[in-house]
C-alpha cells in the first residue's frame, strides 16, 4: 500500500451568521480542502474568505460540488435531471474558481459533497452528468470518489483521473459503502480509534465495517468531515499517526 496519503476536509460551509467547523484551524491541518460552492453550503464571502486562506497555507483547493440543497446540507437524494445536473456542476465550478483565481490559486480537483457523493456512487445517470461537467471544463481536474464507485468507473472511461478516498470518520458497510447517516455506527468521534484506522488503510488498505468485516479500501486520500464534532482534534490525532508511522502526507492534485 501507498505510504504517502492525502489529508482532505470540507470546508467552506458556513452560511451568513451560521458558522460551521473551524476552518482556520483545519487548514492548518490537512493538506486539501473541499470548498464547498455555494449550492448546498457556502455563501460568497465564505467562499472567498476560505479559498484565501487555503492558498496563504499552501493547502490545496477542490472544488465540493452538491444538489441545490441548502435547507438539506445537500445530503437529501434530488431527482435532477442529467443536462441540469451536468449545468449546475458546470455553474459551481465556475463560481469557485473565480474565488481561486483572485486568491492566487485555482480549482485543483472536484469531488461531489452528500447525497451526490452517494448517489454519483451508484447511478449511471448521476455519475455521468457530474463526469460531463468535469470533462467539459478541464478533463485535467482529477476526481475524488468511493473507490469501486461507478462515479470512478466513469470517469477512468472518459479519461479522467479518478482518485480514491477513504473516510477517517465514518463507517462502512461490508459492501466497501458508507454506513447511511441515520443508522448505527454511522459516525466515529474518538480520535485514537480514528487514529489508528487511518493508519491501517494507508499502510494495508483494510478498513474494519460495522460487521467486523475486513473491507479492502484503495484510497489516495483521506477524508475528516469539517462538521463532525471535535473535527479538527481528529485531524490533528490523523496527522500526528501517519507521520509517525511513516505515511507522508501530501497532496493528491496540483494548484
Amino acid at each position: 500500500m501507498s505510504l504517502v496519503i492525502d489529508l482532505n476536509a470540507d470546508l467552506g460551509e458556513s452560511f451568513g451568521t451560521w458558522v460551521l467547523g473551524d476552518d482556520d484551524a483545519m487548514l492548518g491541518v490537512v493538506t486539501s480542502a473541499n470548498v464547498a460552492c455555494g449550492f448546498h453550503a457556502g455563501d460568497p464571502t465564505t467562499l472567498r474568505r476560505t479559498v484565501a486562506r487555503a492558498a496563504e497555507r499552501g493547502v490545496v483547493v477542490g472544488a465540493q460540488v452538491g444538489y441545490r440543497d441548502l435547507a438539506g446540507f445537500g445530503r437529501r437524494r434530488m431527482d435532477v435531471a442529467p443536462e441540469d445536473l451536468t449545468a449546475d456542476v458546470l455553474y459551481q465550478l465556475g463560481a469557485l474558481e473565480a474565488m481561486c483565481r483572485v486568491a492566487g490559486t485555482r480549482v485543483a480537483y472536484v469531488k461531489p459533497h452528500g447525497a451526490l457523493y452517494t448517489t454519483a456512487a451508484v447511478d449511471e445517470s448521476q455519475a455521468r452528468a457530474v463526469v460531463d461537467a468535469v470533462a467539459a471544463y478541464d478533463a485535467t481536474l482529477p476526481l475524488l470518489g468511493l473507490p469501486g464507485s461507478v462515479l470512478l468507473r466513469v470517469a477512468g472511461e472518459r479519461g479522467l483521473t479518478p482518485v480514491g478516498e477513504a473516510f477517517a470518520d465514518r463507517g462502512y458497510d461490508a459492501d466497501g459503502r458508507l454506513v447511511a447517516r441515520s443508522a448505527p455506527g454511522a459516525l466515529l468521534h474518538d480520535p485514537a480509534e480514528v487514529a489508528a484506522r487511518v493508519v491501517r488503510m494507508a499502510r494495508e488498505g483494510v478498513v474494519k465495517a460495522v460487521d467486523g468485516t475486513e473491507v479492502a479500501v484503495d484510497a489516495r486520500s483521506v477524508c475528516v468531515h469539517g462538521d463532525t464534532p471535535g473535527a479538527v482534534g481528529l485531524a490533528a490525532a490523523v496527522r500526528t499517526a501517519l507521520a509517525d508511522a511513516g505515511v507522508a502526507l501530501e497532496a493528491f492534485a496540483r494548484p
